[in-house]
């Protein structure tokens, strides 16, 4: 921790990752931030649009940094894995975006740095804690949902434009968005797959993954319960509004992600009942420092060169990610979606791909304690 007793975050990668600098700045438990990014002009731009003054352009440089506490990666999925153990490895916590690797040989590596090191891991899902999910979470801990009989997943995104590390990217390997919420709910993981692949990738966007589908949908097995769990997920070559969303079917009440992104989600009640409700913004489980990030709003009302538009993003959950990781490391005891949590759900999304290739034989998904 730095002199005053904070800890002293490295947020690396500022493309999407720009999103978390305020509330890093703003956290009440975070006496000092550094910003790393190989595009200079980013890095200059992120770093003069928040007034940040720590700024690197080497992660190895922070690595061998010994003041700095935590990275936090938002970088390509092709580098999550070897990324974290190093960080891991250099004696500091490791927070990093989805997916947490892209084999189950990565996912290995990063828990036995994680068993080396004794520092914190935690994967950045957003999708458990978006205001639909601790609505349904707050359901389901209320009994209102009755028996669980189905849960199902899916992120439909069209990724053309996105960077070309994407192209042909096996859809279900970046499974988390979609079945991290399910798996959250029923506190389980799955233990068996059978998935298809569907459609075929054109050329100009087959990449270097070897995968030949744009859409991938699978049917999981899950561990301790006789509930299956659907997932779907696709990449390109479809025509869809982009989505996140899951769904959780009891014998008493349901709840179903809404159609559309601008809209609600439903409840059902049995009888036939239908309802849209409006799940709250879940602010006030957050420090006052850091609440407003929930919501998109002026991130700097006192200083006009830093007053634009911020936060808000996935469902309000980028402040809550930060917090359960800074306070995490601040308490002494593993994040939520720690290691073992995080390699069981990455797990499944590989496991699925592998059995799309096998033309949707069973593949069984292997446990990591």
């Amino acid at each position: 921790m730095s002199a005053k007793g904070g800890l002293h975050v490295a947020l690396v990668g500022l493309n999407f990752g720009a999103e978390f600098v305020p509330i890093y700045l703003h956290h009440p438990d975070v006496e000092a931030l550094t910003i790393c990014d190989r595009d200079p002009s980013r890095l200059t731009w992120v770093g003069d649009r928040y007034n940040v003054q720590n700024r690197s352009a080497d992660l190895d440089e922070l690595l061998a940094d010994d003041e700095i506490d935590a990275l936090h990666l938002v970088t390509p999925p092709t580098v999550h894995a070897a990324q974290s153990a190093a960080v891991l490895r250099s004696g500091k916590h490791c927070a990093c975006t989805i997916p947490m690797g892209l084999t189950l040989d990565e996912l290995r590596d990063v828990i036995a740095a994680q068993r080396e090191s004794g520092k914190n891991f935690m994967m950045m899902e957003t999708s458990v804690y978006t205001r639909e999910f601790l609505f349904a979470k707050d359901m389901m801990e209320r009994g209102e949902l009755g028996t669980i009989t189905f849960v199902r997943g899916a992120h439909l995104q069209d990724m053309v434009g996105w960077p070309d590390y994407w192209l042909g990217f096996p859809p279900l390997v970046h499974i988390t968005h979609a079945f991290a919420p399910a798996l959250a709910l029923l506190k389980t993981r799955a233990v068996k797959v059978h998935c298809f692949g569907s459609g075929e990738l054109r050329d100009d966007v087959r990449g270097n993954y070897g995968n030949p589908f744009p859409f991938e949908t699978a049917i999981f097995r899950l561990e301790g319960t006789n509930v299956a769990a659907e997932v779907s997920r696709f990449m390109y070559q479809t025509a869809r509004a982009y989505t996140e969303s899951f769904a959780i079917y009891g014998d008493e009440k349901s709840f179903e992600w809404q159609q559309l992104e601008h809209e609600d989600p439903i409840v059902f009640t049995r009888g036939d009942i239908a309802e849209r409700v409006k799940p709250p913004d879940r602010a006030e489980l957050l420090p006052a420092e850091i609440a407003r990030f929930t919501q998109r709003g002026v991130y700097d009302e006192s200083q006009p060169a830093l007053s634009f538009l911020q936060g808000g993003g996935h469902g309000g959950s980028h402040p809550h990610l930060v917090h359960e990781f800074v306070r995490s490391i601040v308490e002494g005891r593993k994040s939520w979606i720690n290691e073992i949590t995080a390699a069981n759900w990455t797990a499944s999304g590989i496991c699925a791909h592998e059995s799309a290739m096998q033309d949707g034989a069973e593949v069984i998904v292997p446990s990591f304690e």
